[in-house]
C-alpha cells in the first residue's frame, strides 16, 4: 500500500509560479458558478477592498503553511493498529468523532476520490481540492472566498476554516467506530458489506480479533483495488472484494449459491440517495432516475440480498440519518422509507442506537445525530 507523503501533497499545489500582487490582481479570475470574471472587474463591481484581495494573495504565497497543517491533521498516517492502541468505545458512547486520527489512513488512501472526484448532490457546492487547486495553481478564485464572512477568517489566518466549511468533502465513517461497534455491540465473525465505505469497514473489522472472514462489494474500481491491498496486510482474515453493484449480486448464481445463509453480520452505511455523487458509472442514482425507482431497484434489491446471505437469526446493521431528505426538489423521508422497506423484507428491528457526528462550520457549530439501526433476520 502506498501512502502520499507530505512533500508530494504540497507539491501538487505548486504547478505555477506565484506572480507579484500587481500581476495577480490584474490577471486572476473569479468563478461564480459556471461563469468567470476578471478579479479586477469583479472587485470593482462588488466594491471589494484591495486589502481583502491582498490577504487572500498572502495565503497563496504562504500556501505551504496551510497545506502542511492540513496534511498533518488529516492525511498523516501514524496510527494503524487500532486494537493495540486504543480500547473500543462502549455502547453508550458511540461517536464518529472519537479517535479521528484513524480516518487519516482512509483519507490518504483515497485522497482524490474523497476530496476531488466525489461531488455533492447539492447544486453549486464545489469540492475541496478543486477549489484549492484552482486557487493555488490556476489563480481562479471561487467568489465565496471574497465574501465578508470568509474574508474575516482569512485575514485572521484561518483560511482552513473557510475551506472546510464552504466546500464539499465526501463523508468518511471512522474505522475506530466500526471496530468499537463490532467489539461491544455486534460481535460479528463473518462479515458482508454491500458497500465498502472508502475501505473504512474493512479496516475496522480487520482490527477486530473475532473476525475471520470479510466479503464486500462496491462500484468504485479504485476503492475495490485499494481495499484488497489493505486487507492483504491482515493474514488472519479470509477476504473477497467484488466490484459490482450490490443490487446485482443475487443475479450472479455463483455468489448467490456460495453465500446463501453464510454470514452472521451485514454492515454498511448506505448512500443517502443523491447527497454524494461518486465517480462511477454504476452508482445507484445514475442507474435509477427517480427516487421511487432507486428505493425499489437499489434499496429493496440490496435488502433482499442481505436477507439471502445472512444466516437465520443473523444481524444486519446500517447507519442512517435524515441528510438525504432534501436531496431532491421534493421532500422525501429517507429514513422512514428505507426502514419500511427493510421491515417488509423479513427483518425485525432489535434496537436503534444514537451516534454522535459533528460538522464544524465557520459561522456555527452544528451537532447532528445519526441512527444505528440493528435488525435481526427472521
Amino acid at each position: 500500500m502506498k501512502f502520499i507523503k507530505d512533500h508530494e501533497f504540497i507539491q501538487y499545489f505548486h504547478k505555477k509560479e506565484t506572480p507579484t500582487f500587481s500581476v495577480f490582481y490584474n490577471n486572476a479570475k473569479v468563478r461564480m458558478g459556471k461563469k468567470t470574471e476578471s478579479l479586477k472587474d469583479y472587485a470593482k463591481r462588488k466594491q471589494i477592498d484591495k486589502k481583502i484581495v491582498q490577504d487572500l494573495y498572502n495565503n497563496i504565497v504562504n500556501r505551504d503553511d496551510y497545506l502542511q497543517r492540513f496534511y498533518d491533521n488529516s492525511l498523516l498516517v501514524k496510527n494503524k493498529t487500532i486494537h493495540r492502541e486504543i480500547k473500543p468505545m462502549q455502547k453508550s458512547e458511540l461517536s464518529n468523532n472519537q479517535g479521528i486520527v484513524y480516518k487519516n489512513l482512509i483519507r490518504n488512501l483515497h485522497l482524490l476520490d474523497i476530496l476531488k472526484n466525489t461531488s455533492s448532490g447539492i447544486e453549486n457546492v464545489l469540492t475541496y481540492i478543486n477549489v484549492i487547486d484552482d486557487l493555488y495553481n490556476n489563480h481562479v478564485i471561487d467568489y465565496k472566498l471574497l465574501t465578508p464572512s470568509a474574508s474575516h477568517y482569512i485575514s485572521n489566518g484561518r483560511i482552513g476554516s473557510v475551506f472546510s466549511s464552504y466546500y464539499f468533502r465526501a463523508s468518511i465513517m471512522n474505522p475506530y467506530l466500526v471496530y468499537s461497534l463490532n467489539e461491544n455491540v455486534l460481535k460479528g465473525t463473518k462479515i458482508f458489506t454491500p458497500t465498502l465505505g472508502w475501505s473504512s469497514y474493512a479496516y475496522g473489522f480487520a482490527e477486530s480479533p473475532r473476525v475471520t472472514e470479510y466479503v464486500g462489494t462496491d462500484v468504485i474500481p479504485n476503492v475495490c483495488k485499494k481495499t484488497k491491498q489493505l486487507l492483504n496486510t491482515y493474514n488472519h482474515i479470509k477476504s473477497t472484494i467484488l466490484c459490482k453493484p450490490s443490487e446485482d449480486l443475487l443475479k450472479m448464481t455463483g455468489f448467490a449459491n456460495t453465500y446463501k445463509d453464510h454470514f452472521d453480520l451485514v454492515f454498511f452505511s448506505p448512500p443517502y440517495y443523491r447527497l454524494e455523487l461518486y465517480d462511477s458509472k454504476n452508482q445507484s442514482t445514475t442507474r435509477y432516475n427517480s427516487y421511487n425507482d432507486w428505493l425499489d431497484e437499489y434499496w429493496r434489491a440490496t435488502i433482499q440480498l442481505c436477507h439471502h446471505v445472512l444466516a437465520k437469526g443473523g444481524t444486519m446493521c446500517y447507519i442512517l440519518s435524515g441528510y438525504g431528505s432534501h436531496a431532491s426538489n421534493t421532500f422525501i423521508d429517507l429514513v422512514k422509507d428505507m426502514n419500511n422497506v427493510t421491515a417488509s423484507e423479513g427483518f425485525k428491528l432489535k434496537t436503534k442506537l444514537n451516534m454522535d457526528n459533528k460538522n464544524v462550520h465557520v459561522t456555527k457549530h452544528r451537532e447532528t445525530g445519526e441512527n444505528i439501526m440493528i435488525y435481526r433476520k427472521v
